[in-house]
């Protein structure tokens, strides 16, 4: 499988661009690789060589073998000497400790969005919102999960914290596996409409309500969860990373 390793970022409605903090050539394998295992480009169980990753991307070992060692660490690889190194399991148990803490500060953030929102940053919402029409109407799922990443992270900013789109990005990446498995379109239709509400609760600054519609939406995965793992039991581990 040949892959581009070079491809500019583009910016979402809502997002804007600056200067970027000067990514290593470990950040770089280590965002490329995560990137593919959430995507599941690289499906749980698969085999991957610091050789071979170093050959595709045209550097030499060591960055790959810094960035093998952090997704280890956040559980997404297993590193076994002796028989070497495989994509993990998708742990049921990191998923729902992933969806406890984005619940429990994204129906914060939304309280306080509802109390902080001017109009400037309902526009911003309300521009995401006709985005992720748009693109559920053209079937794009990998713009479909930027955008719907975008959404929530301009609530954080939204609310004036958006310090906490950090805390929750790092937290969350096991819960997006199961997000990029499930992003069908009536999926998408279901988040779309999920997105309305809370964009709506929050438009009528009616924080418990905005609040409610964050629980529902993100409580959806373990509903989820048991869906997959009738198809693809095999990819699941009942065991912590």
């Amino acid at each position: 499988m040949t892959t581009s390793y070079n491809q500019p970022n583009a910016s979402l409605p809502g997002q804007t661009m600056g200067l970027a903090p000067q990514r290593t050539i470990a950040d770089q394998v280590f965002d490329r690789l995560q990137q593919q295992i959430l995507t599941l480009d690289l499906p749980p169980n698969s085999r991957i060589s610091e050789t071979e990753i170093a050959r595709q991307m045209g550097v030499s070992r060591q960055p790959v073998r810094e960035a093998f060692k952090r997704l280890a660490r956040l559980g997404f690889l297993w590193i076994r000497p002796q028989s070497g190194t495989t994509v993990s399991l998708i742990s049921e148990a990191a998923v729902l400790r992933a969806r406890f803490i984005r619940t429990a500060l994204e129906q914060h953030t939304c309280r306080t969005a509802c109390a902080m929102a001017g109009g400037a940053g309902l526009a911003r919402l309300a521009e995401l919102i006709e985005a992720q029409k748009a693109a559920v109407a053209a079937q794009n799922r990998d713009l479909f999960h930027a955008l719907d990443d975008a959404f929530h992270r301009e609530i954080c900013v939204l609310a004036g914290a958006g310090y906490v789109w950090d805390l929750i990005n790092e937290s969350k990446a096991h819960m997006d596996r199961i997000r990029m498995l499930s992003l069908s379109a009536s999926s998408q239709q279901l988040a779309l409409k999920e997105h309305i509400q809370i964009f709506d609760a929050i438009t009528q600054a009616d924080a418990e309500a905005a609040a409610a519609a964050m629980n529902r939406h993100l409580s959806r995965i373990l509903v989820l969860i048991e869906e997959i793992k009738s198809v693809n039991h095999g990819w699941f581990t009942d065991l912590a990373p």
